[in-house]
């Protein structure tokens, strides 16, 4: 794990800077009190970094659950009491593992998972923009295409940028955007300083001097709303009078424990999610065990409910940020939440100088790298089956939110499945000898109920006098609603003078009166 520290630490360090404000925004599109997101960042860096064996994944405080906690947090009344539902569900996460289910993720079509990430990146993108001109009313880390009670929207908030642009913050984001595209791509190839170095950090630290530097000027300065803003206790000591504790009063109930397993299921599945995901953008290629990850993460969520952090999962925007990053092990991720903690103990009044837009310009960086145009590309040119579940997916993502995107991407795969399902259950060939139709029909390896309609449609148009050469010799499995077709045909054949020769592995068959021992025998070899 050591054997990459000058990866490992640089990337820490940019993942530190992406996660600081995200881990304070979701607090704060969750109604929850802002050191909560802190929590989860540091216990999702420290206890589910070294517990898990994913070597670049992130974990951390969730946009996808927003929603879900700022509901429970409502509904129950009290932040104590839905920090009892964290704990559950931490408890229910573990059971998930154990019992391996971590397999569910492996169902998710490469597709939707293509489509799942370049949603993502298109979201961090379009969110980003108005951070990055200093209008800062959405809180860092939203997924929605809807937010707040004003009604605005991904798009509505985009326009009203050019209606609020704060200048300092402007400059800021421009010079860091440009800094790291000129680091990543020009100097980068100069020298080896500049690989180990990376533009993210450099930006963020220079963005930060130059915000101070503004400060001093009437023209430049930067609103405390746009920077970083992290609480500050006055001692540290005092520290943990912020922390909030777990009331387990009504741990029993079934509000509480509905809460609970809707928290541990949504988290499990955006974590295994996110772990096929950044498996599959890890330049190395390496396998992160699912159901080690549900152990680790429902261990994370224990913790972070007991010291009143949020619920955690893996987090594909910062798993990005630590591949980009060229991380290595997940040393990088737990180093990183170590900075969230020393961040939030030593130096609070020092990371509360550093302004949103610079964070903005390292985001929108991330958010290009996962949804480049050569992938829109690539996938086009694969054909409708990945194009389509692909492009549905990345739409419905920045219209709705993720989960709503990444099972209207699984609807459409299914969907996918049964067309070609249909298209693929026979091969057919017609050709004509004399006055008779030759209709040469093979059925596949597999002809379930889902092959009813194709089978039906073409055995029900083979027109009179024909002569029908059906070859299941190939065909591994035969589910009885196909053999029920075959039966109902038999009767139609006698009736429109249809000749049936059968080729199957007991031999050839002219005419069959029946074809249940075809199904007995298929049912046998399966």
């Amino acid at each position: 794990m050591f054997k990459y520290l000058k990866n490992d630490i640089p990337a820490s360090i940019v993942v530190f800077f992406v996660a600081l404000p995200l881990c304070l925004g979701i607090a704060l599109a969750s109604d929850a009190p802002p050191l909560s997101g802190l929590i989860a960042g540091i216990i999702g860096g420290i206890v589910v970094g070294s517990l898990s064996k994913s070597k670049i994944g992130v974990s951390g405080p969730a946009a996808g659950l927003a929603a879900i906690v700022a509901s429970a947090i409502s509904s129950l009344g009290s932040f104590e009491l839905f920090l009892s539902t964290v704990v559950l569900a931490g408890i229910i996460q573990i059971l998930f593992g154990v019992l391996r289910m971590g397999v569910i993720g492996y169902y998710f079509p490469n597709s939707v998972i293509k489509g799942m990430l370049t949603g993502i990146g298109i979201i961090i993108i379009l969110k980003q923009i108005p951070h990055f001109f200093g209008y800062d009313l959405e809180a860092e880390g939203a997924d929605s295409f809807f937010w707040g009670v004003s009604g605005e929207n991904t798009f509505s908030a985009i326009v009203h940028v050019l209606d609020n642009i704060t200048l300092g913050s402007l400059i800021i984001g421009l010079f860091g955007l440009i800094l790291i595209l000129c680091w990543d791509n020009i100097l980068s190839k100069k020298h080896t300083f500049f690989k180990i170095i990376q533009g993210s950090l450099v930006a963020v630290f220079l963005g930060t001097i130059l915000q101070v530097i503004f400060s001093k000027t009437s023209s430049f300065v930067i609103e405390g709303k746009h920077l970083v803003q992290i609480p500050v206790p006055e001692k540290i000591s005092e520290f943990a009078s912020l922390l909030s504790f777990p009331d387990f009063s009504q741990v029993f109930t079934m509000d509480v424990f509905t809460i609970a397993f809707t928290l541990a299921l949504v988290a499990s599945l955006e974590t295994l999610l996110s772990v096929e995901a950044t498996d599959k953008l890890d330049p190395d290629k390496n396998i992160t065990p699912p159901n080690r990850e549900l152990f680790a993460q429902g261990l994370g969520n224990i913790f972070s409910g007991l010291i009143g952090g949020l619920p955690i999962t893996q987090v594909i925007v910062r798993s990005s940020a630590n591949i980009q990053s060229n991380a290595k092990t997940k040393l990088s991720a737990i180093i990183h939440g170590i900075l969230l903690l020393i961040a939030v103990l030593a130096i609070p009044m020092l990371l509360n100088h550093i302004p949103k837009s610079v964070l903005a310009a390292v985001l929108i960086i991330v958010g290009f790298k996962l949804a480049k145009p050569s992938l829109f590309k690539k996938m086009f040119n694969l054909g409708w089956t990945q194009f389509v579940p692909f492009i549905v997916t990345v739409a419905v993502i920045i219209f709705t939110n993720l989960l709503i995107g990444i099972f209207t991407g699984l609807a459409i795969g299914v969907i996918v499945i049964l067309v070609k399902s249909y298209q693929n259950s026979l091969f057919l060939h017609k050709k004509e000898s004399g006055d008779h139709k030759i209709i040469e029909m093979t059925f596949a390896e597999e002809i379930t109920f889902l092959n009813k309609a194709s089978i039906q449609k073409e055995l029900f148009s083979i027109p009179e006098n024909s002569r029908l050469e059906l070859d299941i010799r190939k065909t591994i499995f035969l589910d009885y609603d196909i053999v029920e077709i075959l039966e109902d045909f038999v009767i139609q054949a006698r009736n429109k003078n249809i000749f049936i020769h059968l080729k199957s592995e007991r031999g050839v068959v002219d005419n069959p009166t029946s074809f249940i021992e075809f199904f007995k025998l298929k049912k046998q070899s399966r």
